[in-house]
């Protein structure tokens, strides 16, 4: 079994690499700005001050927990990992990548209604476990319940970033 913070530290360098490759592609025109995270959800409440792996949130997380307790049942949820990506309409990007859990964004362009229209896939070692279309606004997250994982399971959380 994994522990927390393997997978945190099993998941930045990714997020450094997609973010420097992304920074590279100066040809491509960002349609938007996408943040995404990775969220352990759980019950039991950590023994120490955090869960072992966990990272201090920003201001894309804060208030996020209010909003995931009333969606999930659990009662914790610990920020492991988070990412924010330029989504552009002729590229995939992928947001909170790993080897084995991450997510792929496409961009379908601006909704009528505003915010983005985008085509979500999250996937787990090399099949996509959920496929959607959604249009994401600022200040209205995306919540995808993702697998179990130790005592609890993790939980993606994208919604789209300021400047976007």
């Amino acid at each position: 079994m994994r522990t927390a913070g393997a997978l945190a530290a099993f998941l930045f360098p990714f997020f450094s690499l997609t973010h420097g490759l992304r920074a590279q592609e100066t040809s491509a025109i960002s349609d938007a700005k996408c943040w995404g995270a990775l969220v352990y959800a759980h019950d039991e409440e950590p023994a120490g001050a955090s869960v072992d792996g966990a990272v201090e949130g920003d201001a894309h997380f804060s208030g996020i927990s209010a909003r995931l307790s009333k969606v999930f049942s659990e009662k914790h949820f610990a920020l492991l990992g988070q990412h924010t990506q330029d989504i552009f309409r002729e590229y995939e990007s992928w947001v909170v990548p790993s080897k084995e859990l991450f997510l792929k964004v496409d961009s379908k362009g601006p909704a009528e209604t505003g915010g983005m229209q985008l085509h979500i896939q999250l996937w787990h070692d090399k099949k996509v476990i959920v496929k959607t279309d959604a249009i994401l606004k600022h200040d209205s997250p995306l919540f995808i319940g993702g697998p179990k994982w130790r005592e609890g399971r993790l939980v993606f959380v994208v919604m789209l970033a300021n400047g976007g």
